[in-house]
């Protein structure tokens, strides 16, 4: 009988009351390949979002101690991710928008960095698409809801692009709709692509759909359309429920417009089209630039609106017996990012 192999076990993360910077950690919020998330207070007693830099693949820690343990041979890799993710904080400090997770403080201690950001209150974009799902609702999101949460969200990306950042993660999950309706960027990646790009010890992290084909390619060229992708991809979530298919299936058998072309008529034909366009697989077909996709999408003037006819219809079907029901991605929305 084979042996199974030990599973991996993932870093501890620090306990309630350990005090770091100045602030006192609660509890933990959450945890991912690359960094864990605490909610702390600080020494007036305000809550804050403090999370460290801890990549799993790279770092170990005992329960109880605060000092990661890193092996010589990914002590390289591990300075090379820490530094990218120091140089992350300093560059969002930098940013004051309510679009974008505002970085209150960044520093080092126990030989990691820690990022202090505002505690949001509210829930994510997934969340709230699960939710209505669930309901089997027509309509996830209405089309001017849409447009209304885009726009903001564009704004506040135009202003981290003009800091010559990308975000690299742009999903559901990772767009948090505040309590008094503000959507707002959080998570970015660019520590993680730096050590995907660099690393033997790490698989690359992307989430299928959201990630845009030059992302698959560690000489794939990326900049503000990498992220208008993930953008065109929100939106289609926002418009289906589930996640578009992810850009290497696309590449074999695109079923992009066949899953859009059923949104005929709950949709306006120029928000499908500006979902086609920013996800084009060709990075060059995309807008190149997140002020391109704005003027777009604030476009309101022409919202035609074209009605499918029955023998439209009975072909779509036709197509989703052979095909499958979906057009989406078989992996839930509340999916992570692969590893």
């Amino acid at each position: 009988m084979q042996a199974k192999p030990i599973p991996k076990v993932k870093p501890a993360p620090l306990p309630p009351e350990t005090v770091i910077g100045g602030y006192r950690i609660v509890r933990k919020l959450a945890a991912g390949g690359f960094g864990v998330v605490y909610l702390a207070v600080d020494e007036q007693g305000t809550q804050v979002a403090v999370k460290e830099y801890l990549p799993a693949s790279l770092a170990t820690r005992q329960p109880g101690t605060l000092t990661p343990q890193v092996a010589p041979e990914k002590q390289s890799l591990y300075r090379l991710g820490l530094k990218s993710f120091f140089e992350e904080g300093r560059s969002l400090a930098q940013i004051s928008h309510s679009s974008v997770v505002g970085v209150l403080n960044f520093f080092r201690e126990n030989e990691t960095v820690y990022m202090v950001m505002n505690y949001l209150q509210g829930a994510t974009m997934q969340d709230f698409i699960i939710t209505a799902r669930d309901r089997r609702k027509n309509k996830i999101f209405s089309e001017s809801t849409i447009r209304s949460l885009f726009d903001e969200i564009l704004r506040g990306l135009r202003i981290v692009h003009q800091y010559k950042m990308l975000h690299l993660d742009i999903k559901p999950a990772n767009i948090f709709i505040s309590d008094d309706d503000k959507a707002v960027l959080i998570d970015f990646g660019a520590a993680r692509e730096v050590l995907n790009k660099e690393g033997n010890y790490i698989r690359p992290m992307y989430t299928p759909g959201f990630a845009a084909t030059e992302m698959y390619r560690r000489d794939g060229i990326m900049g503000p359309w990498t992220d208008v992708y993930a953008i065109g991809a929100c939106i289609y979530a926002c418009m289906q429920g589930y996640p578009p298919a992810a850009a290497p299936q696309r590449q074999e058998k695109d079923k992009l417009e066949l899953a859009l072309s059923r949104l005929r008529g709950v949709y306006s034909d120029n928000l499908i089209e500006i979902v086609q366009w920013c996800m084009a697989l060709d990075p060059n077909a995309r807008p190149q630039s997140v002020f391109a996709l704005q003027k777009e999408l604030g476009n309101e003037g022409d919202r035609r609106y074209t009605k499918l006819t029955l023998t439209e219809k009975m072909r779509l079907q036709i197509n989703s017996l052979v095909t499958g029901k979906k057009d989406t991605a078989p992996m839930p929305l509340a999916a992570e990012s692969k590893r």
